[in-house]
């Protein structure tokens, strides 16, 4: 029988393990329980916790950190992926907003691009359920900061729940930039129902709402229809969108503008 040979406790090994598969998208539990020399019994425990946590998801014979249609990958590789086309997406959004607006983000990380650009457009009110933007513009003097409560969830780095909805439906803004998992069929769409609950509401408080959405999520599946792309002012892409999907964009009505990577 296999024995351990790994001398780091299983929290630290299943952070290690987190990163790795975080890093490479996906591994398989023989690759795994080679690197980190324990036994497949022991890879298997760990990977369960992990998904347990939601931090990655199970498939036959190893684990990864890809989403699915019913499962939302972890905070960091969503930060990860697709990088450039989210801070082009970010960067064509910024312009939209001016000084003395108030402004509310979702727990995406593809607003979270567009946190990082607020800095220096003051005043400016920024509403927000996700703890790593909250934490980026903390000490921003020039920024009105309002946090959204709710009861935390680690795998999406955010607050949710009835104390969230209710605290977004207490409010009215300028803007509203959300991002989501899927558009498709003239709809957009997210994997689980809490966050679905929080976007709407936030669309709701919203005089202006602008959808955010990189070329990879166009076309996919995901478990909740979210809203009709009719409800928003404007659907930012970026410039590897399929000329089909740009079509059916002209046909349907929706406006649009291309974001240059």
């Amino acid at each position: 029988m296999s024995q351990d040979k790994d001398q780091r406790g299983p929290l630290q090994r299943r952070r290690e393990i987190s990163d790795h598969v975080l890093s490479e998208g996906s591994a398989s539990a023989a690759d795994l329980a080679e690197r980190f020399g324990v036994s497949p019994m022991t890879i298997y425990r760990d990977i369960d916790e992990l998904e347990r946590e939601g931090v990655l998801r199970k498939f036959r014979g190893g684990v990864t950190a890809q989403p699915s249609g019913v499962f939302e990958s972890n905070v960091a590789y969503r930060k990860k992926s697709m990088r450039r086309e989210k801070e082009a997406l970010a960067a064509k959004a910024v312009t939209m907003i001016e000084p003395g607006m108030s402004v509310m983000i979702d727990d995406s990380t593809t607003a979270f691009e567009l946190a990082r650009l607020l800095p220096g457009i003051e005043p400016l009110t920024v509403i927000t359920n996700f703890l790593e933007a909250l934490n980026l513009l903390a000490d921003e003097r020039g920024l009105h900061l309002m946090a959204l409560g709710g009861e935390y969830d680690p795998l999406h780095g955010s607050f949710l729940g009835v104390p969230c909805v209710e605290a977004v439906e207490a409010l009215r803004v300028d803007l509203c930039f959300v991002s989501t998992s899927s558009v498709s069929g003239g709809f957009a769409f997210h994997q689980e129902q809490r966050i679905v609950a929080v976007k709407r509401a936030m669309l709701k408080a919203a005089r202006r709402n602008v959808l955010m959405v990189d070329h990879s999520k166009l076309g996919r599946t995901a478990l909740y229809r979210l809203a009709p792309l009719s409800t928003f002012d404007l659907v930012l892409v970026d410039d590897r969108t399929p000329p089909d999907v740009l079509r059916s964009l002209d046909e349907s009505g929706v406006g649009y503008e291309v974001a240059p990577t």
